[in-house]
């Protein structure tokens, strides 16, 4: 159900029209409408999801949880100027080392080209001092594994989903192989 769907039913209930509604519909806009990454650094920003949290036999990778829409709201609401132009120019640097290690753009490269040039850049991230900004690497990777875990597809796909939990047990044995609850 959208909003505005949502909020004449609301109306219809308790009869009438709802005060401020015109008020509260007017800031409504849709996600599509504002772009902060070019559809090439959405591609870009699907596909090294999908190195770091590839499709696997028993669950689907990051592409499939539209990773690139999460972090795309991710970064152009939630992150600084800052942290934009870190995560911006860091895409940026990707594109640059497939093209100096293979040369060819990222998207072009075999599933262990990627490896390679994903594994440099975590390495890079790990050698970052605390007090200096963050790495995009770093930046990029959390919000993968963010955003597939709380997406449909990794909540019900890849960990074990209960819509309505029961009684809270702190510590549950997991048999070998058996996804972690959600």
């Amino acid at each position: 159900m959208e909003r505005r769907e949502a909020i004449k039913w609301v109306a219809s209930l308790f009869g009438g029209t709802l005060i401020g509604a015109e008020a509260f519909l007017a800031g409504c806009t849709t996600d599509s409408e504002i772009t902060f990454f070019s559809s090439e650094e959405m591609n870009l920003l699907d596909e090294i999801g999908d190195t770091i949290l590839p499709e696997t036999s028993k669950s689907p990778g990051a592409k499939a949880a539209k990773i690139a829409d999460f972090m795309q709201k991710i970064v152009r609401d939630c992150y600084s100027a800052e942290e934009q132009g870190i995560f911006k120019s860091g895409l940026i640097e990707v594109e640059e080392k497939a093209d100096q290690q293979f040369n060819n753009s990222f998207l072009k490269l075999s599933g262990s080209q990627r490896l390679d040039i994903l594994y440099g850049f975590e390495e890079a991230a790990k050698e970052k001092k605390e007090n200096d900004p963050s790495h995009f690497f770093r930046m990029l990777k959390q919000l993968t594994i963010w955003g597939f875990f709380t997406s449909e597809v990794g909540a019900t796909k890849a960990l074990r989903y209960d819509p309505i939990p029961g009684s809270y047990e702190g510590c549950v044995d997991l048999k070998p192989g058996q996804p972690a609850w959600y």
